[in-house]
């Protein structure tokens, strides 16, 4: 009788790590289509949503194992998704995905339950890892905003307290503050935060009215006092 020629090895697919899903909540489309081609094949994006609302249902519908959350939401911030879906009795784990690194952003959404917190300076591959890590139940910072979170689970008397100033600004103003403190030129502030040059220019006014300065050196001086750059 003779020999069965020899079968190419199979695949063991069971040694092959799962593929979290992923809902991303963002409020710019076109950024949200960049993560998922950055992303790639790493995870499995079950939805989209790009207000709290929406946010809040598709991760109620979805039940993802990993939610990337910007925290500038219209209708709120990423906390209220946090908490809001907490309420709801779903266990999903949040991963904060923002344009800010400022102390009082991160505290915020870690305080809410999220259980990591990245910039979106994060190359693709280094988001994938987070989000792999996150779903396995790990916790995910950089070594700066780690230092907040350390700081404020421990009390330290360096934890940001409410500023009355910064709090008459909005969300959106707030993040353009902290580019433009950086010395971000106005065409670069639209490219990082998805607005037009013009709405740049409009969001400016507004920060320097509410804060009674004159000029940009004034603002980048009031936020470097605050340590918001």
């Amino acid at each position: 009788m003779s020999e069965r020629p020899d079968q190419p090895d199979q695949p063991d697919h069971a040694d092959q790590p799962r593929v979290p899903t992923v809902v991303l909540v963002d409020d710019h489309r076109m950024f949200r289509t960049g993560v998922r081609t950055e992303l790639g094949r790493a995870v499995d994006v079950v939805g989209e949503a790009e207000d709290v609302d929406q946010a809040v249902a598709v991760v109620v519908a979805t039940r993802p194992d990993v939610v990337l959350l910007d925290i500038h939401l219209p209708g709120g911030n990423g906390a209220d998704v946090v908490r809001r879906v907490a309420a709801q009795g779903v266990d999903a784990r949040f991963l904060a995905l923002s344009v800010s690194d400022a102390a009082e952003d991160v505290i915020g959404v870690i305080r809410a339950g999220a259980r990591g917190y990245v910039t979106k300076s994060i190359t693709g591959p280094e988001l994938a890892d987070a989000i792999h890590r996150v779903a396995d139940g790990d916790a995910v910072f950089s070594s700066r905003l780690a230092g907040f979170v350390l700081d404020a689970f421990a009390g330290s008397p360096e934890v940001p307290v409410v500023d009355e100033e910064l709090d008459r600004l909005t969300q959106r103003e707030r993040e353009v503050l902290r580019l433009i403190a950086r010395g971000y030129a106005y065409k670069e502030v639209a490219k990082e935060l998805f607005i037009s040059v013009k709405t740049v220019e409009t969001h400016v006014s507004a920060v320097l009215r509410k804060l009674q300065l004159s000029n940009r050196h004034e603002l980048t001086r009031w936020a470097t006092d605050r340590r918001l750059v």
